[in-house]
């Protein structure tokens, strides 16, 4: 049997970042639940700002087909967002923005994500933990034709949330965590 193939995007480039540290836990979780897990640093993938004007000059940039193609061959993803200003970061909604552009041949324009199931995640220093940036994101997920699953996780006061090893420490934390990753394993064993 294979194992099922997660991609896990953490939205944020910041040293320290409780995101970073999230996506991590997050990877290990999946892991421990059988998936083979690939995480990424958008820092690998650079792109400049979304332009029309550019993207008619000089085409989509290769990170953003890059970006598009390794979605394309995992299963399911897992998009970890910092919230700012109550959204989503420009980091985030940037990547999205090119890689609905990418269109390779006989395929719908943004057809990567109708075809596979996202989890969305964020940890955030406040009381309500990123639930905001996780409203915005799902409404531009959805806007893209993704399955964005019920269960999401929004990590209130992450600058306590972690233990010197980096790993969540709250039980209900934990529980969320799991929850989560095994309703994207199950949502994208559904979808294979």
């Amino acid at each position: 049997m294979f194992a099922l193939k997660i991609l896990v995007i953490p939205g944020s480039l910041r040293t320290g970042s409780h995101n970073v540290k999230l996506a991590a836990a997050a990877s290990h979780a999946l892991a421990e639940a059988g998936a083979d897990v690939t995480r990424i640093s958008l820092a690998d993938f650079p792109l400049p700002i979304y332009d029309g004007d550019l993207q008619a000059k000089s085409g989509v940039p290769k990170n953003a087909v890059n970006l598009k193609r390794m979605i394309g061959v995992h299963h399911g993803v897992l998009l970890v967002t910092p919230e700012y200003n109550s959204s989503v970061p420009p980091l985030v909604k940037n990547t999205i923005d090119w890689i609905t552009r990418v269109q390779d041949a006989h395929e719908v324009r943004g057809q990567v994500f109708f075809e596979k199931p996202f989890a969305i995640a964020a940890a955030s220093e406040s009381r309500l933990g990123g639930t905001r940036a996780l409203a915005a994101l799902r409404l531009i997920l959805s806007a893209c034709r993704a399955t964005v699953i019920p269960n999401q996780l929004a990590l209130s006061f992450a600058d306590q949330a972690y233990d010197d090893m980096d790993r969540l420490r709250k039980e209900a934390d934990i529980e969320a965590l799991n929850a989560m990753v095994r309703q994207l394993i199950d949502v994208s064993q559904r979808m294979i």
